[in-house]
């Protein structure tokens, strides 16, 4: 597979491979063409940091955005901050020589036919209703983790791909990093025996003081960044030991507000969870029970809800146990090193993002795991570079690595924590019907009301 996709080949392939890889589908693709040579065309929604850092600071790179002209032409990038929006089309003019279309507005870019992919980099609020309409307009999706803020907004975004036969890759692209998938490789040929115990250190979460009510600036459009949430006041104090520099409910830190996102639970839990589910075999099902052994939040809660309104909420500190039918844990704590730990009754092996370790690795030098093995795990292809792979899937429609029924059933243990941590009990979960039994105060968490005019339509 070369770099340069053509959307020809696209066109070509999805043809031939829809209906055995991905479903049938019923929406058409956005696969016109306009040369044999054209790439597929690129829509950005949410132009941050994650995105790409220089929209926030001119100085240093960060996020996934400058790996997709490798493989497609961004002609298009929509944010809710027009300073940022500015910022995107320098950033994209840097890599094309050409500026894209912008809008604040991400329905133009979902109602353009002639781009074949969406970018979904929003806040996590947003992640779902995005890349829901983006697939029922006939787009393939990349969508950064965590995929969404509830559990029935998985089970939305699950259904609507299959419906579409949409490409949608979710942004944990630890599924793509050569000791993770080595990880997996050696827990499958048994070098671990049977697993009984994984752990998830994710570290813990921020505080911020009092938040006074503000203006928000100009070059916000604060109603529109709140969208599916609930109208609320912009709040802000700056001065902040964060990477941008201030407190609020906005840029960067709304991963530290439940209404916005799900603290650390969903921001590295997303990823080392998604590894552990991989790990554990656990990817099309769930825990029985999750218990919230010990947590912290900065603000007190009743009924799952703060009381306090103008301070972060997130857990701060936290170690919660999910429980599987066969026995085995998964605990996810806040202590202890960052990355994951594999105990079974064989051996033991830790992994993140700076290595991998233990016996069953040192054992390699004598006994390496067989031809294709590492292959077979990463659904029979080598390992590549995260968005490579998902060019390449959109190219032979084909399911990515890190596809939304999988990221789906891990998110919802990262969301079952939280739920958990918030009511502050154990509870206990149907993984078949995908409710939580008994109790009806933790089961009104598993979804959220959408504001008017910001409501989910599938």
């Amino acid at each position: 597979m070369t770099r340069r996709i053509s959307r020809r080949t696209v066109l070509r392939a999805g043809a031939g491979l829809a209906a055995a890889s991905l479903g049938t589908g019923t929406v058409g693709r956005a696969l016109g063409f306009e040369s044999a040579n054209a790439r597929p065309r690129i829509g950005v929604v949410g132009c941050g940091i994650r995105w790409d850092k220089r929209v926030f600071v001119a100085d240093g790179r960060y996020g996934v955005g400058k790996e997709f002209p490798k493989y497609g032409d961004v002609v298009a990038v929509c944010d809710v901050d027009s300073q940022r929006l500015e910022r995107a089309k320098d950033v994209v003019k840097g890599w094309h020589g050409k500026a894209p279309e912008s809008t604040g507005d991400y329905r133009k870019i979902v109602d353009d036919s002639s781009i074949d992919v969406v970018h979904v980099s929003t806040p996590d609020h947003w992640h779902a209703k995005v890349a829901i309409e983006a697939m029922l307009a006939g787009k393939d999706v990349y969508c950064e983790k965590p995929m969404t803020l509830t559990i029935e907004e998985g089970r939305q975004i699950c259904d609507v791909q299959k419906k579409t036969g949409a490409v949608f890759q979710v942004g944990t692209q630890q599924r793509s990093t050569p000791q993770f998938v080595k990880a997996i490789a050696l827990i499958r040929a048994g070098r671990l025996g049977r697993l009984t115990r994984v752990t998830c250190g994710i570290g813990g979460a921020p505080t911020s003081p009092e938040l006074p009510e503000a203006e928000p600036p100009k070059h916000l459009d604060w109603d529109t960044w709140l969208g599916p949430a609930q109208s609320t006041a912009y709040l802000f104090k700056p001065n902040a030991p964060n990477i941008v520099k201030s407190w609020s409910r906005a840029h960067y830190e709304f991963r530290w507000w439940y209404e916005y996102s799900g603290g650390k639970l969903t921001d590295w839990g997303a990823h080392h969870v998604d590894i552990a589910t991989w790990g554990m075999g656990k990817t099309d099902t769930g825990p029985v029970a999750v218990d919230p052994v010990m947590v912290e939040h900065p603000v007190k809660f009743v009924d799952g809800q703060p009381v306090v309104a103008n301070r972060y909420n997130t857990a701060t500190k936290f170690e919660i146990k999910a429980t599987y039918a066969d026995g085995p844990e998964l605990v996810v704590k806040h202590d202890g090193n960052n990355g994951i730990l594999f105990e079974g009754t064989r051996g033991r092996i830790f992994v993140n993002r700076g290595k991998l370790a233990g016996r069953p690795v040192e054992d390699l030098k004598s006994n390496p795991l067989p031809d294709g093995a590492v292959e077979k795990v990463y659904k029979g292809r080598a390992v590549e570079d995260h968005v490579a792979n998902f060019f390449h899937a959109v190219a032979a429609r084909r399911e990515p690595i890190s596809d939304v029924h999988s990221h789906h059933r891990a998110l919802t243990t990262c969301h079952l924590a939280g739920i958990a941590a918030r009511v502050g009990r154990k509870i206990r979960w149907n993984p078949e019907t995908e409710e939580i039994v008994g109790d009806k105060v933790a089961q009104s968490l598993v979804a959220r009301e959408k504001r008017k005019r910001f409501e989910i339509e599938t």
